[in-house]
C-alpha cells in the first residue's frame, strides 16, 4: 500500500491500499468466504494488533470492558444508527437532544478527519518491497507509516473518543480504474451509507459518505476482533471482493 503520490492526490487520485462504479448499496456485514484472499493478512494483523493492545496494559488498571465477541462487532441487521440531524419540532427536548448529540457527534468525526489528513505530509512512509500491515503501536513507535498504519490513528481515535465498536470500522477499497487498494475507515452512522473517512486523502478529503464515491467499491471490514466481507445489492449476491478479482 505505498503511492507517495496519493499523500497529494485529491478525490479520484490514486490508491494505496489494492471497484467499480455503480449501485452504492452493499450488504456490508457478510461472513467472509473459507476461501478469502484477504482472511490471512486480516487475521494476521488482528493477532499482532491484540497482542500489542495485551502489553501496553500496565497494573493497576482502570476497570476494563471485556473483549467484544466477533458476532457482537457488528450491528444488528435492520437498526438504523443514524439520526437525523432537523430542527426540533415544537419545542420538542428528546428531538432537540437527538439532533445536538448527532451533531456533535459528527463535528468530532469531521475534526479527527482533518487532523489525521494534516499529519500524512509529515508521517507518511512508504512501504518497502513487502506490504506489512502495521499496528498502531508500530505507527507511533516508528513516527509514521503507509495509508493502512495512518489509518489506525483515525480508527483508534474515534473508538478512544467514544464512538461504538459497532459503528467504526477498517476498510479496503478499490479502485477498478487503475487496480488501486485503499485503506480507510468507516463510521455507520447509517448502516447502508457510510462516512468514510481517508487517512492520505488519496480517496478523498473530508468526510463524504461512500456514496459519493462512485469510482470506489468497498470489499472488506474489519476490526481487531471482527472480519467481513461486503456484497453488492441484497444478501447472497456476488461478493465485492470477486467483483474486484474479476474486474
Amino acid at each position: 500500500m505505498g503511492l507517495i503520490f496519493c499523500l497529494l492526490a485529491l478525490a479520484g487520485g490514486s490508491g494505496c491500499v489494492g471497484l467499480a462504479p455503480g449501485d452504492s448499496r452493499y450488504e456490508y456485514f457478510t461472513q467472509p468466504a473459507p476461501e478469502d484472499q484477504w482472511s490471512p493478512k486480516i487475521s494476521g494483523w488482528q493477532r499482532r494488533e491484540r497482542a500489542q493492545e495485551r502489553a501496553a496494559v500496565v497494573a493497576p488498571a482502570a476497570v476494563s470492558e471485556a473483549a467484544p465477541t466477533e458476532a457482537a462487532s457488528a450491528p444488528a441487521p435492520g437498526i438504523e444508527i443514524e439520526r437525523p440531524v432537523e430542527e426540533a419540532a415544537g419545542g420538542d427536548l428528546r428531538a432537540k437532544y437527538d439532533a445536538f448529540r448527532a451533531e456533535q457527534k459528527r463535528a468530532t468525526a469531521r475534526s479527527v478527519a482533518a487532523w489525521t489528513q494534516s499529519q500524512a505530509l509529515a508521517h507518511y512512509v512508504e512501504d518497502g518491497p513487502i506490504d506489512h500491515w502495521a499496528t498502531l503501536e508500530e505507527t507511533l513507535r516508528n513516527n509514521g507509516d503507509d495509508c493502512d498504519g495512518l489509518e489506525l490513528l483515525t480508527f483508534n481515535a474515534l473508538r478512544d473518543l467514544g464512538f461504538e465498536m459497532t459503528e467504526v470500522f477498517r476498510a479496503i477499497v478499490y479502485r477498478a480504474s487503475d487496480g488501486q487498494h485503499h485503506m480507510v475507515t468507516l463510521w455507520f452512522e447509517n448502516l447502508q451509507d457510510p462516512w468514510v473517512i481517508d487517512p492520505t486523502g488519496a480517496m478523498t478529503l473530508g468526510m463524504p459518505r461512500m456514496s459519493e464515491l462512485p469510482g470506489w467499491v468497498p470489499i472488506k471490514l474489519f476490526s481487531d476482533t471482527a472480519e467481513y466481507t461486503v456484497s453488492r445489492g441484497a444478501p447472497g449476491a456476488t461478493p465485492a471482493t470477486e467483483l474486484a478479482e474479476n474486474g
